[in-house]
């Protein structure tokens, strides 16, 4: 019998399609309060979590690998294409932190019916950002 791995992931990576990866990882480096664990030309990526990173990479990087199968990646500029959602222990300090960082404030630290207080910006290309904390 053949044994398996009852999880075969081993890690996983959220990318977001940027349309400026200098502008973006300074966005993010200064959001996440952490330097890019990778910086070269073509991806950046933060390890935010032992078995999690951010990855952000050049609107025409992907569309280069994509080779015309899909709509090119910048026509999708500013609409929500994702959220990412963080839980943390003090969503005020988040809130100011992403205030300070220039975020686009979409909706304020309000309790939700799911039993999460939480607030959602958006990034430099539209993608959105949760910070979520448990309530007590």
């Amino acid at each position: 019998m053949m044994k398996t791995n009852p999880n075969p992931i081993l890690c996983i990576e959220t990318i977001l399609y940027v349309e400026d990866q200098e502008k973006s990882c300074a966005f993010y480096q200064q959001l996440l309060r952490k330097k890019a664990d990778l910086h070269v030309p073509g991806m950046t990526e933060f390890k935010l979590a032992e078995h999690f990173k951010l990855g952000l990479m050049p609107n025409d990087g992907i569309a280069k690998i994509l080779e015309n199968k899909t709509p090119h990646p910048k026509e999708g500029n500013g609409i929500p294409r994702c959220e990412l959602c963080f839980y943390v222990k003090n969503i005020e300090l988040e809130f100011d932190n992403a205030e300070k960082c220039g975020a686009t404030l979409i909706s304020p630290i309000t309790d939700r019916d799911w039993g999460d207080r939480v607030c959602y910006f958006s990034d430099p290309d539209g993608h959105i950002i949760a910070f979520a904390e448990k309530r007590r």
